[in-house]
């Protein structure tokens, strides 16, 4: 699913102008995107949170020039789908798997 699937989704389901929806969900990924650049995690209640987290520094090779190359500590933005998120998934998908064999 595109982001533009998911516009024309709640489009359909909400009847508001795609225009709308397309502007509302571009500031909720510019909110998102700017308060993880501030370093402020982002919770969504039964959905999941955006976080940062911090890679240690660590050695890793150029196999081209067959050099070891230091790759220094860095923050990377990740994603922590809750519990109730991650059970519906799981059941939803054992089901369609189940039903496929």
């Amino acid at each position: 699913m595109t982001k533009a699937d998911i516009v024309s989704s709640i489009s359909d389901q909400l009847g508001i102008d795609k225009t709308d929806v397309q502007a509302t969900v571009e500031k909720f990924m510019n909110e998102i995107k700017n308060s993880l650049e501030n370093g402020e995690n982002v919770y969504l209640r039964g959905f999941g949170s955006f976080i940062i987290k911090t890679r240690a520094e660590k050695t890793g090779r150029n196999i081209s020039k067959n050099v070891a190359v230091k790759i220094p500590a860095h923050n990377i933005p990740a994603f922590k789908p809750a519990k109730v998120f991650v059970n519906g998934v799981k059941s939803k998908v054992e089901v369609a798997e189940t039903n496929q064999s």
